[in-house]
């Protein structure tokens, strides 16, 4: 939890009260971590060497395909040389990153916090101090888009949000066929049975700043704030976000069923981009990244009790 406090694990995402405090309650009422926080680091060759041979050495404690399809395989290293080193090569990590788990680890840090306030005794050893977390090297990574879908048009017609959106993209019609967008600052819109791609234009985002550059950020600035009125992502209850995984046939789906009038799909982001926000101490709006696949749920249980 430390770590957390004190800027060794960084963060690069802004996250939402109401699901900081969810998965607080969550904690404090199993007094455990139930799931790990999803972490990454600037990968380094012998970590990846070491888990390579005890992966090859040894049978996985566990084993077994979830109901996802989704293989997983679960090895304890026994042997203390090999553990302690590498302890010794993780700290001299300068800094590891929340890939996936802002609100869980923000949530960890919170019960620690209410834990030491009122534990008089508190020695800074407890398990309170400590929270369930998974690391991956950055080069084994890949993120998933993180899409946005918007319940009304803010007063327009559709024809009238397309007409100004012209004024910060290249807007060309793509049909009634699925467009995902290609590239950095091309954008997919689907609206009123139709996919346009949007490309944002020239002079609309800053290529050397790490947070203008970001496709979320032009959505946000170009788009959601000025022309559909969403101001503050974190609260606002006229958006949602859709995870990659669940495919653009979603966002279709939730917009021809009525209960979202437009919907718009982004490029992913790139690890290097995440890394260099954090590193700079700059933070990415809210629901910026998606990771798969999602390690099971109570594999692996961290107990808050002292016993």
């Amino acid at each position: 939890m430390d770590d957390y406090l004190n800027g060794v694990i960084l963060k690069h995402e802004l996250t939402r009260p109401d699901k900081e405090d969810d998965r607080m309650r969550h904690v404090m009422v199993n007094n455990a971590n139930i799931e790990p926080v999803f972490f990454t680091y600037r990968a380094v060759p012998e970590i990846d060497s070491m888990v390579a041979a005890w992966v090859k050495e040894h049978d996985p404690e566990y084993d077994f395909m979830a109901a996802d399809k989704v293989r997983h395989q679960f090895w304890v290293i026994t042997d203390r040389e090999r553990s302690e080193r590498l302890v010794e090569l993780f700290e001299a990590i300068p800094h590891t990153y929340v890939a996936d788990g802002h609100h869980r680890t923000a949530a960890a840090a919170r019960v620690g916090l209410e834990k030491r306030k009122n534990n008089p005794n508190h020695r800074g050893d407890e398990e309170y101090n400590f929270f369930l977390a998974v690391h991956f090297p950055h080069d084994q990574l890949t993120i998933i888009d993180y899409n946005r879908v918007v319940k009304d048009l803010n007063g327009m017609t559709p024809a009238e949000l397309v007409e100004k959106l012209k004024a910060g993209f290249e807007v060309v019609g793509k049909g009634e066929e699925i467009y995902k967008p290609a590239r950095l600052h091309e954008f997919s819109m689907y609206l009123d049975g139709k996919w346009y791609a949007l490309t944002a234009r020239s002079g609309t985002y800053d290529d050397q700043d790490p947070i203008g550059m970001l496709d979320v950020t032009i959505l946000s600035e170009q788009v959601l704030k000025p022309l559909l009125d969403i101001e503050d992502l974190r609260r606002s209850e006229r958006i949602d976000f859709v995870g990659g995984i669940r495919g653009l046939g979603e966002l279709k789906r939730r917009v021809d069923s009525g209960e979202m009038a437009v919907a718009f799909a982004l490029y992913p982001v790139s690890l290097e981009q995440l890394m260099k926000i954090a590193d700079t101490g700059n933070i990415m709006p809210p629901k910026t990244t998606w990771f798969e696949p999602k390690l099971r749920s109570g594999l692996v249980i961290h107990s808050l009790d002292e016993s």
